[in-house]
């Protein structure tokens, strides 16, 4: 885990935290690292119900760090920060656990794409949002033209990308990047209180519902539809009969049951 990434539990509810405020939590290749241990960690934790992801400082994440990557070559920036953060940010988007994010500062680039893999996004009041890599001479590398898109629509990511437009968090709302504004300090409160509510509902069928969710939104086809259906199978007594069967080379008698 690095030094910039804290992961800790209370109860039932994980803490995820960026901790390089004087760099504006800008993500470099150790941050990313961590944030996909962060999530095979919780994922993995029959314990935990809800996640929080927060950011400490003035802004929730400022994106990838410009001197981790501006002096890649064009294959190493492919293979060692792009799809490193593909995947870092794909593990937090499709963890069973529902996630809440605290926007108590400003997410721009990566880290408006970090925002975008929660669930729910709390922002505060004069906190702001953009993409602004095109005026870099870059184009967004975590899924911002594809998760995006899925999530807010493809006029509001045009206008970020392609204009380098920055929502404040007011009109944030009205656009659907964000679920709630809160006066400012307020979010980590809310999604504390956010958080308990979920984790005061059935957790099963919360993540069920995330998964189905994910699924329909296009997040992961595959998996929840192949695991619901091998849950589905994993209880019957056609399972049992056909691994007794196996085991006992014969042929399995199957009863529909």
């Amino acid at each position: 885990m690095s030094a910039h990434v804290d992961l800790a539990f209370e109860g039932p509810i994980a803490r995820i935290t960026l901790k390089r405020a004087d760099k504006l939590n800008a993500l470099d290749k150790g941050m990313i690292v961590a944030l996909a241990e962060a999530a095979q960690t919780i994922e993995a934790s029959s314990e935990t119900r809800v996640a929080i992801l927060s950011g400490e400082g003035k802004a929730f994440c400022a994106g990838g760090d410009i001197a981790a990557w501006s002096g890649l070559p064009a294959l190493e920036m492919w293979r060692d920060w792009t799809r490193l953060g593909h995947r870092a940010f794909e593990a937090l988007a499709r963890l069973r656990q529902p996630l809440i994010v605290a926007l108590s500062g400003h997410a721009f680039g990566g880290g408006l794409e970090l925002a975008a893999v929660a669930d729910i996004r709390i922002a505060e009041a004069g906190i702001k949002l953009g993409l602004p890599e095109t005026g870099l001479g870059m184009a967004p590398g975590w899924s911002g033209t594809q998760r995006l898109v899925r999530r807010f629509g493809a006029g509001v990511v045009r206008r970020m990308a392609l204009t380098g437009q920055m929502f404040a968090a007011e009109e944030a709302l009205a656009l659907g990047l964000v679920d709630e504004v809160v006066p400012a300090g307020g979010a980590l409160k809310r999604a504390e209180a956010l958080a308990a509510d979920v984790a005061g509902r059935g957790p099963l069928a919360t993540q069920m519902v995330k998964a189905m969710i994910n699924a329909a939104e296009g997040e992961d086809r595959d998996a929840p539809i192949e695991g619901l259906a091998g849950a589905l199978t994993a209880g019957t007594g056609d399972l049992a009969e056909g691994v007794a069967a196996f085991r006992a080379k014969r042929a399995p008698t199957f009863t529909g049951r």
